[in-house]
């Protein structure tokens, strides 16, 4: 078996506060891994931090022996503070997320009024990759696929038979992500669904969040075949101009999620709290009238 043919392991971890899910990617026991979107737990009412979503992690990793080598983002979330910073500390690994943040840093710099040294490059993060960049995890080969449409700067990482799609599909029975955050676009999201969805029909999707009706438990995988055939927003046949005047509409109805304001200004720095003011304490933006 060739590295691009191999069928990784991969272990879910769910965060019913945020609705997300982590994956770790990885060749069995003793292997080298790759951590995606990591999850810090962080409450709202109190601005505390707490890493107990990311121990959890950290545990499966001791206790299979794994390198983390990678600690992959697929974008800059808004529903969650990504524990990235904590777990290269802990576990090592590089931190990496598509070359599009920039693009994100510097439309969210204007929002937040950020400080002056705040750098528009993504050099927070220690690799920015290229769409069609190809790297390796262990035996594991890696390849980056740039998915507009959610955000500017959505990837989705191919290793092996399996793809981690981050907001970009839902299950089949939730749909798809919304594009009317700064920098979204419906068309494009159009566009990267179709492109992932060209893949091979027995192809794993890792999902980023499951958002299940009461008639099912959480899940977090699907597949290329399921979700051209049952998703309830771009199943085969549904045309571009349906998608994009169903995701328009549907996004006018939507409310902004609850963490998006700590979450951004955060993700945008690799997961790094804004600076520490005079008194040593760092301090999160709240912009009022501006979203």
């Amino acid at each position: 078996m060739t590295a691009t043919s191999r069928r990784p392991q991969v272990q879910s971890f769910f965060d019913p506060a945020t609705w997300t899910a982590t994956h770790v990617v990885h060749d069995g026991p003793g292997s080298a891994c790759a951590i995606v979107d990591p999850v810090l737990d962080y409450d709202p009412k109190s601005g505390r931090t707490r890493t107990a979503s990311a121990d959890r992690l950290a545990a499966f990793v001791g206790e299979q022996r794994l390198r983390v080598e990678w600690i992959l983002e697929t974008h800059a979330h808004a529903d969650h503070l990504t524990a990235a910073p904590y777990l290269k500390a802990k576990l090592g690994g590089r931190v990496a997320i598509g070359e599009q943040i920039t693009t994100v840093q510097k439309v969210f710099q204007g929002v937040f009024n950020l400080e002056p040294g705040f750098r528009q490059d993504g050099s927070q993060f220690d690799h920015l990759f290229r769409d069609g960049e190809t790297f390796r995890i262990g035996e594991l080969a890696g390849e980056v696929m740039h998915v507009p449409g959610h955000t500017p700067a959505d990837v989705a990482y191919r290793i092996g038979d399996a793809v981690f799609v981050g907001d970009t599909l839902f299950m089949p029975d939730v749909g798809t992500a919304r594009c009317d955050f700064p920098g979204g676009d419906a068309h494009a999201l159009y566009a990267s669904v179709r492109r992932i969805l060209a893949l091979p029909g027995e192809t794993r999707l890792f999902l980023c969040h499951d958002y299940p009706p009461d008639s099912r438990p959480v899940a977090t995988e699907t597949t290329v075949a399921e979700q051209r055939a049952k998703n309830i927003h771009v199943h085969d046949g549904v045309s571009e101009a349906e998608f994009v005047d169903m995701r328009t509409r549907r996004d006018a109805t939507l409310e902004m999620p609850v963490l998006i304001l700590p979450s951004v200004q955060v993700n945008i720095r690799a997961g790094e709290l804004p600076p520490k003011e005079g008194n040593g304490v760092a301090y999160l933006k709240i912009p009022v009238n501006a979203l």
